[in-house]
């Protein structure tokens, strides 16, 4: 009740100033024009996923006890020799529960480094990818050899399923958005990580972390929240635009919003810049989503990409990318507890050792590149 309280004191906040500043009027879609114009003010994106290799997940990240500025900011530097200068970065909403004003004034700590290295942020407020029932305080400790054994999902199946705790998770949304809706060092606002993501291979599948929801009811709680969260954005007016990425399904759906599933039609008919994960293991079928996306008249950039054992590599997805100015952000960057330089498949049966072949991860907890060569092609494509 304590955190019910204080999370609808924060809701007030930046509701008052929307009623202040636009009469109660929710905003639209930005016109394609004002996405153009938006996007055409930087340089091509390129960058990464980031999380630093000290976190086992968005928790252990932001938490007071376990935020950690220093290895933030020694591998911001990292990525700024690499030539990056945009990072994915995501959020939880249990940290802001737990002390909503230490959570903003970590978050600005974040951006003054990320800033420092002349790198923009691209934030994640919400997330339906691995462990559905994320708990605060300490973390656990990696799984030996198993791919994102720790992520957790955000809000979480307690939150998902309950439509009565919608309050808690707008209070977080409009919070931080309000906090941060004028900010120059956050680029653009990715509202929620593949949403309706049933973890099948995961959580979803074996008897032992069977605690997901099924395809079908996973779809409805998502619709539900991917609709509020793009209105709740909506109404805090930010400066910078709005992104879903498209995730799943075929290349030749993407383009044509009447042939998709409706929760991917409310993705891609909200969005101001359009957004899009491809692990494809050839550059034919990247093409072929690009040209589908392109239909939509508005900058395009891929937010998640790079899985070397299934051919999806550096060298094979960021000419393409940077050909058509299409922003890349890859999954990984320096190896550490998420411990995806494992593959997916190691949900089915954890690695005992290291994999000759990294699955993602460019630098090893030294700094030092995983491959020299890839290294140097990273740097061949981000001179500026």
């Amino acid at each position: 009740m304590k955190d019910l309280k204080k999370s609808l004191v924060y809701l007030l906040i930046p509701t008052c100033t929307i009623c202040f500043n636009a009469c109660g009027q929710t905003t639209k879609q930005w016109p394609s024009e004002k996405a153009w114009n938006w996007y055409n003010q930087y340089d091509w994106f390129a960058g990464t996923n980031f999380n630093p290799s000290t976190a086992i997940n968005q928790l252990e990240m932001w938490q007071s006890e376990s935020f950690d500025p220093e290895t933030i900011d020694r591998e911001l530097k990292w990525s700024a020799d690499l030539g990056f200068n945009m990072h994915r970065v995501f959020l939880h909403n249990l940290v802001w529960q737990q002390d909503a004003e230490g959570f903003l004034e970590r978050i600005n700590k974040f951006l003054k480094l990320a800033d420092k290295h002349n790198i923009k942020i691209m934030m994640v407020l919400l997330d339906d990818v691995w462990d559905p029932l994320p708990v605060p305080g300490k973390q656990r400790e990696p799984i030996p050899g198993l791919h994102n054994s720790g992520w957790v999902q955000a809000p979480g199946r307690e939150f998902l399923e309950d439509p009565s705790k919608d309050p808690l998770i707008e209070s977080y949304v409009k919070g931080v958005m309000g906090r941060f809706k004028n900010d120059r060092r956050i680029a653009i606002w990715d509202l929620y990580n593949e949403p309706g993501n049933s973890n099948g291979n995961s959580y979803g599948a074996t008897s032992e972390h069977k605690t997901e929801l099924t395809p079908k009811m996973k779809d409805e709680h998502s619709l539900r929240l991917v609709r509020k969260v793009y209105q709740w954005a909506r109404e805090i007016n930010p400066s910078q635009p709005l992104t879903i990425g498209i995730w799943r399904g075929e290349a030749q759906q993407w383009g044509s919003p009447e042939k998709l599933p409706e929760l991917d039609r409310v993705i891609m008919e909200n969005a101001d810049v359009i957004s899009f994960h491809t692990y494809d293991n050839n550059t034919r079928d990247v093409k072929r989503k690009i040209e589908e996306l392109k239909k939509y008249g508005r900058p395009i950039i891929c937010t998640e990409y790079m899985a070397r054992t299934n051919n999806n590599t550096f060298q094979n997805m960021m000419p393409a990318f940077r050909e058509e100015k299409i922003g890349a952000i890859n999954w990984g960057f320096v190896a550490g507890k998420t411990n995806t330089i494992y593959p997916w498949q190691t949900w089915e049966k954890p690695y005992a050792e290291e994999p000759e072949v990294w699955f993602h991860d460019i630098l090893k907890p030294d700094g030092t590149p995983f491959d020299q060569t890839e290294v140097n092609f990273i740097k061949s494509m981000t001179k500026r």
